[in-house]
Parts: structure tokens; C-alpha cells; sequence
């Protein structure tokens, strides 16, 4: 079970690399996974899905490497933080501007925001309070709304989609030097004091 599994989310990634996410069928995975269409359907109700479970380890390094605002926090984050994501938004470019462009998942797009969202909001919580939290992976059932987390998610998302769009036109380099001023202004304390 597993190992189709696997071999179902290899196949996503692999096919996505070369077009579109929403030109891909059930049919393309199975063949190229070299299992039935019945067999997909085991495991998968369609090709969103599959992309939603291919992309959960590389959405998770991809959220680990997305800075943690806070009190004091974004402008001591230092900057290969931002060029490590920018950097693994490279390494993957095809998958990420399949699944997270205009013609992407709207379930991994939401996943992405919502882990995203998680992690900034926590570590603004390890910042503010010096508590140790749980994991983004551990947490995403019980985060308040937070206005700061959830704008730090949809900007860093929102450029990434930008960029990767574009065709990455700037190395990560100066995507993070370009992204790293923007979230120092935002996460100033006098900037948006905290409920």
C-alpha cells in the first residue's frame, strides 16, 4: 500500500516537472506509476489529492525554511533563512509553479497557507512567550486567528508565486535580500502591537 503510494506521489512529481498540474490525468499517473486506474483510484480520488500527499514532505521543508515573525524576531532573522527558501523554490521550480499557480491546487495552495500561517504564528509564540511549542505538523488544529502570521504566510507565498511564474528571474539570493527588508518593516513592534 504504501510503496504504490510512493510510487504514485514519485509519478506526480516527476510528470509535473514537464507541464501543468491541471494537464495531467489519472490515466497519465497510473500508466507512467505502471498501476491501474482502479489501483490509483485505491489510493486517490483524483490528481489533487495525489498532489496534496506528494507535496507534504517538500511542503513541510519548504514551511521550515519560511522566517518566524515575532517581536524583535523577523530582524534577526538572518538572511540565508530567506535564501534557503528561496533557494528550495529553485531546486523544485516546476512542481511549485505547478501546484501553486494560477492553473494549480487549490488544495495544496491552501495547504501551503495554512502551514505557513502555522508556523509564522508559532514562532511569534516562541518569541513573545520563550514557550517551546509544538511542531507547525502538530499545531495546525488549534491556531487562533492571527492577523500578522497570516499576512508573513500570504506575502511570502504570494512573491514565491510571483517569481516562480516569471520564470525565477532573480537568483535566490536576491529574492531574499529583496524579501528580507520588506518583513524588518513589517514586524517593527510599533508597527502592529499584538492583542
Amino acid at each position: 500500500m504504501r510503496r504504490t503510494q510512493a510510487a504514485l506521489q514519485r509519478t506526480l512529481i516527476d510528470l509535473v516537472q514537464d507541464r501543468e498540474l491541471s494537464r495531467i490525468s489519472v490515466a497519465d499517473v497510473a500508466e507512467r506509476a505502471g498501476v491501474s486506474r482502479s489501483t490509483f483510484y485505491d489510493h486517490y480520488r483524483d490528481v489533487h489529492e495525489l498532489a496534496e500527499a506528494a507535496c507534504t514532505t517538500m511542503i513541510d521543508d519548504l514551511i521550515e525554511a519560511i522566517p518566524n515573525p515575532g517581536a524583535g524576531d523577523v530582524p534577526h532573522t538572518p538572511a540565508d533563512t530567506l535564501l534557503t527558501f528561496f533557494a528550495h523554490l529553485a531546486d523544485h521550480a516546476g512542481l511549485y509553479r505547478s501546484v501553486l499557480g494560477s492553473q494549480g491546487s487549490a488544495r495544496v495552495i491552501g495547504h501551503v497557507r495554512r502551514r505557513a500561517t502555522v508556523a509564522a504564528y508559532l514562532g511569534a509564540r516562541r518569541a513573545a512567550t520563550g514557550d517551546e511549542t509544538p511542531s507547525p505538523a502538530d499545531y495546525t488544529a488549534r491556531t487562533p486567528h492571527d492577523v500578522p502570521a497570516a499576512f508573513t504566510a500570504g506575502a511570502l507565498i504570494g512573491v514565491a508565486t510571483d517569481w516562480l511564474e516569471h520564470g525565477c528571474p532573480r537568483s535566490p539570493a536576491e529574492m531574499a535580500a529583496l524579501t528580507k527588508p520588506l518583513l524588518m518593516a513589517l514586524y517593527r513592534e510599533d508597527v502592529h502591537p499584538r492583542p
